[in-house]
């Protein structure tokens, strides 16, 4: 929670002095607090005009008020966001929040309403960010890419795969013959087969 200050305007100083003796006290008091400069210096309002002047429709400066006028608080109700401090047997209260606070309350809630304060702080959010509406629209231009030579190693041609060299057969590994076995006939004999160099004709 932020620091607190007490402060008052000009206007209620200026109407404490035209009151009676009475107020004498209060006036010592509210002497000590801090005076927000108004734009009535010249022409002094009553404090409750002077107030809600102060107030604007908003609230921007986030004010507590505290007063025992009954017109007053008819007319803070009126605002939202408005806080309401009154003294009841020497003991500060502060009010329930009124129907139109609660009423903004829900608005911004559901993404309705945004204050001017808050646009300010998300528009300053968005500019260190980089997300203001500038370099939204830089982001959204393409870049036109320059025409360039093509990339040499694309260019250069594939070289051919050689295949691995099988080694030569030397004449010590030949091939091995295979032996075909001789059958035997079937009565357990061997069958012999003459076979001439110089065969006759018949």
């Amino acid at each position: 929670m932020g620091e607190v200050q007490l402060c008052t305007t000009n206007c209620a100083l200026k109407e404490l002095e035209s009151l009676a003796k009475d107020l004498y006290g209060a006036k010592l008091i509210l002497q000590r607090f801090q005076i927000r400069k108004c734009k009535h210096m010249k022409d002094p309002l009553p404090a409750s005009e002077c107030l809600l002047s102060m107030l604007g429709e908003t609230n921007p400066h986030n004010y507590f008020i505290a007063t025992q006028d009954q017109e007053l608080t008819t007319a803070l109700k009126k605002i939202p966001g408005v806080p309401l401090l009154y003294i009841i047997l020497n003991t500060m209260v502060l009010d329930k929040p009124s129907e139109r606070s609660l009423k903004h309350v829900e608005a911004v809630q559901l993404g309705e309403l945004v204050s001017p304060s808050q646009q300010l702080s998300i528009q300053s959010l968005k500019e260190k960010e980089g997300l203001s509406k500038d370099n939204n629209d830089k982001r959204g231009k393409k870049r036109k890419r320059k025409s360039s030579n093509p990339n040499p190693l694309s260019c250069l041609k594939k070289k051919k795969k050689l295949m691995p060299k099988q080694p030569k057969k030397t004449d010590g590994e030949k091939k091995k013959r295979k032996r075909n076995k001789k059958r035997r006939p079937a009565g357990g004999e061997e069958a012999t087969v003459a076979v001439s160099s110089n065969p006759t004709t018949a």
